[in-house]
């Protein structure tokens, strides 16, 4: 059983969200919030596996909470970013704070759901008009190239683009083992070398950073 709290603005749409998450019966929603602050006090209270988290809320937004979890607790827990704006800005700040996930609220019931497992399982999930959005805007140079850094990414190999491609679409190992018809193991190793050659800590900046380098 996945348990998810519910950080949502907006009563209808968090009242919305539960009775849809409660039709998967490997899903239980533990708790609500209406704002950021009441938010802090759910995740500690309630240690949810996943957190459903609004960008815009009163009191403290969504990247706040995500940075205030860094800065109190040293670790976030996994939070799928839930919002209305497809904004490639918040997107990168939010991916800084430690989210996990990012979704626009018009995704379709399965996709919600998957993003949850997804998360649940230790993966990461960029809804795919996102991050061609964010793409868009890599492009028109609206963003600022920080997440990069200073280091020259290394080569990858024809595998390892394979990988990451399945990783951008949010597949998990074993997903992605299937998918390429090897162990899991071995798909693992990718990823670690994946993420050492980006110089990056995890599964979304590899793919953010792959996107700005246009290996994707």
């Amino acid at each position: 059983m996945i348990r998810v709290l519910l950080v949502e603005n907006e009563s209808l749409v968090r009242q919305g969200l539960r009775r849809l998450l409660e039709l998967d019966r490997e899903l239980a929603v533990v708790g609500e919030a209406r704002d950021g602050e009441e938010a802090l006090e759910r995740i500690r209270e309630l240690d949810p596996d996943v957190v459903l988290l609004d960008v815009r809320m009163p009191k403290l937004d969504g990247v706040g909470v995500l940075r205030e979890l860094k800065k109190r607790d040293g670790a976030v827990p996994p939070c799928l970013i839930l919002t209305t704006f497809d904004d490639p800005d918040a997107l990168l700040a939010a991916v800084r704070a430690g989210a996990k996930g990012y979704l626009l609220k018009d995704v379709s019931f399965e996709q919600l759901v998957g993003a949850i497992r997804v998360l649940a399982s230790g993966g990461s999930f960029v809804q795919p008009s996102v991050t061609d959005g964010l793409l868009r805007a890599l492009e028109q140079g609206a963003l600022d190239r920080t997440l990069a850094g200073e280091e020259p990414a290394q080569p990858l190999t024809g595998r390892e683009l394979e990988v990451l491609r399945l990783m951008a679409g949010g597949y998990s190992n074993r997903e992605i083992a299937r998918a390429l018809f090897v162990a899991e193991r071995t798909i693992k190793n990718h990823v670690s070398s994946i993420l050492s050659k980006l110089y990056v800590r995890d599964r979304t900046r590899a793919v953010l950073k792959a996107l700005e380098r246009r290996l994707l």
